[in-house]
């Protein structure tokens, strides 16, 4: 079966909306601190919010979320981030997400925005540059499909 192909991408200030409303849905009674994501797939547009834990160890934030959301969905490749929070400045994503962006968009855009009008635009490589990823351990982006990682029958030879 042919895969869907999604309509054009919707543009920053759509995306921008899309992670506010996902914001409002934020479960943050600890922190207060309400953030949404919308991100951009092969499969789509996909939101998501933080969600905390008691156990603040387990909380997921919201483009951690909105990711795996869209992984579910059978997105594999991220092409772009939006991450609104309420706060006076653009907050950048946190190391975790970083990783995870950059597991599903090597090449994602990743822009930031806050309550006020400023943004910041950048890219994962740039949130972090020298990331450790699918390619490290022998995936190339055209097996992201796969649903099982073979191990190498390579062994690694032991030095003293």
């Amino acid at each position: 079966m042919p895969k869907a192909i999604p309509p054009k991408p919707p543009s920053l200030a759509q995306m921008r909306r899309a992670a506010q409303d996902a914001a409002a849905l934020a479960y943050a009674p600890y922190s207060g601190f309400t953030v949404g994501a919308a991100i951009w797939t092969d499969r789509g547009l996909f939101t998501g919010a933080n969600v905390e834990n008691a156990s603040y160890g387990l909380t997921n934030c919201a483009e951690r979320t909105a990711i795996f959301a869209a992984a579910a969905a059978g997105a594999r490749r991220v092409e772009r981030v939006v991450v609104y929070t309420p706060t006076p400045s653009p907050t950048a994503p946190c190391g975790a997400c970083r990783q995870v962006i950059f597991e599903f968009g090597p090449e994602a855009t990743v822009v930031s925005c806050c309550r006020g009008e400023d943004t910041l635009e950048t890219t994962i490589d740039a949130l972090l540059p020298g990331a450790f990823g699918p390619a490290d351990l022998g995936i190339e982006p055209a097996d992201y499909g796969a649903t099982a990682v073979k191990p190498s029958t390579k062994r690694a030879k032991k030095t003293s």
